[in-house]
């Protein structure tokens, strides 16, 4: 996670600190990249805290909520790690299409950005600066200008959200060209944040799933213990498989 460990936004079922955020430290991507090196890791994700504060001026002429930051740590990798397949998880930018621009233009392998939850309980659960329809942009902006890009996205279930909810949310997803898409059951971090609605029995995550495929997505998995970033290597692998094989085998490649 770049960006430091405090977020400007409150979600009520997200432990993340929030409040005024340290300042960024330049010399970060150049160190998240030494470390992804040394580990010789085949597959990393980089995601960050929202930092509605930066206004990235100095850096890139417009307000990139870290954009620019995110940019720069991907560029570090792929100089230091060739080899690596590179996962961005990133905030919603404020929607600035710029500043989502800046990270295609760091050629991530997969572009990432949580819906979270379904559309009805976004103002119980997300900060208000969160809004559904402008996470749906982002993941279209995204899909438009870089096509062959894998785009995904997760969302949380045991909310109290209904099962056509989902559904719907899905088909949101896939209408606004996310390719995968990960579903999990949501665990209540601390008494903090708002409590376990139901645990979703593991025969309806299975039927998630084979709906999202149903939908056309290219690559999905739902589960109780899955997560953003659960196994991203193997849905990374099923997204080339069935939509850029040379992806796959790329990734074969660097085992």
């Amino acid at each position: 996670m770049v960006l430091g460990n405090v977020c400007t936004r409150r979600c009520a079922f997200c432990a993340v600190s929030g409040g005024i955020p340290e300042s960024v430290d330049p010399t970060e991507p150049g160190r998240v990249a030494q470390a992804i090196q040394q580990l010789g890791l085949r597959y990393a994700v980089v995601t960050s805290v929202t930092r509605d504060d930066l206004s990235g001026k100095s850096l890139s002429g417009f307000d990139d909520g870290g954009a620019a930051h995110f940019a720069r740590t991907v560029e570090a990798i792929r100089a230091a790690s060739p080899g690596t397949v590179i996962e961005v998880l990133v905030p919603d930018f404020g929607g600035k299409p710029e500043a989502i621009g800046r990270v295609l233009e760091s050629a991530p392998d997969v572009f990432g950005h949580n819906i979270e939850t379904v559309e009805r309980l976004y103002p119980a659960l997300r900060d208000p600066r969160y809004r559904y329809r402008r996470s749906l942009e982002v993941l279209a902006m995204a899909a438009e200008l870089a096509p062959e890009m894998a785009v995904k996205s997760a969302l949380m279930v045991g909310h109290g959200e209904t099962a056509e909810e989902v559904r719907a949310t899905l088909r949101d997803l896939r209408d606004a060209g996310c390719d995968v898409v990960s579903l999990g059951q949501y665990l209540r971090p601390s008494r903090a944040q708002v409590d376990v609605k139901e645990f979703v029995p593991p025969e309806r995550f299975r039927a998630y799933e084979a709906l999202a495929y149903q939908l056309g997505f290219s690559a999905a998995m739902a589960g109780p213990f899955v997560r953003s970033s659960y196994r991203s290597e193997e849905l990374w692998a099923a997204f080339g498989a069935r939509k850029r094989p040379y992806a796959a085998a790329g990734l074969r490649g660097r085992a």
